[in-house]
């Protein structure tokens, strides 16, 4: 039976507001984003979902605790849900790290792994999921490389393209695992 997905990205970070590109580092939400977490709680407590999946960063962790305090549903953290490890980029200023994207989608980051490596990261994750959770409605909370690995194992978009294409937030991404 297929798995619903409901893929949700962390809430907005301290790093965000001030341009960083956090990758492996922890984070932590801003005031904003303790705010938009709670929101995205609202949004998606009464959705049907059997379980939260969320990377094990903080950002992620944060967000996801403070999206379903108080509800049953159990929330589940994952390393392989992590984004990218950008090595010795990570905390870097986003604008200038993802410039050059592409140069890295096989090329690893100094002292971390390209984005091709943490993409495939993420698909043990997805192969995984039916293990435990076939014919239910779940809830992921990750990264751009989290969303760039159900995009291409999922929904078959190249690689090259999700590197190329840019990143536009929105209220949660709808996949149908069979």
């Amino acid at each position: 039976m297929p798995i619903e997905i409901v893929l949700e990205t962390h809430s907005v970070s301290q790093d965000n507001e001030r341009g960083i590109a956090t990758g492996w580092r922890p984070g932590r939400l801003s005031e904003r984003g303790r705010r938009l977490a709670v929101e995205l709680g609202e949004r998606r407590r009464k959705d049907g979902l059997a379980a939260v999946f969320t990377s094990d960063l903080t950002r992620a962790v944060e967000t996801a605790s403070l999206a379903f305090a108080d509800t049953d549903i159990p929330i589940l953290h994952d390393w392989r849900l992590r984004e990218c490890d950008y090595g010795d980029n990570n905390g870097m200023p986003a604008i200038e790290l993802h410039q050059n994207r592409s140069d890295y989608l096989d090329k690893p980051y100094p002292g971390g792994e390209s984005w091709r490596q943490a993409v495939h990261r993420v698909s043990r994750f997805l192969g995984d999921l039916p293990l435990r959770w076939s014919g239910t409605r779940i809830l992921v909370i990750g990264h751009v490389a989290t969303r760039w690995a159900f995009d291409h194992f999922i929904n078959g978009i190249p690689l090259e393209e999700l590197a190329d294409a840019d990143f536009s937030w929105q209220e949660g991404w709808e996949y149908r695992l069979a």
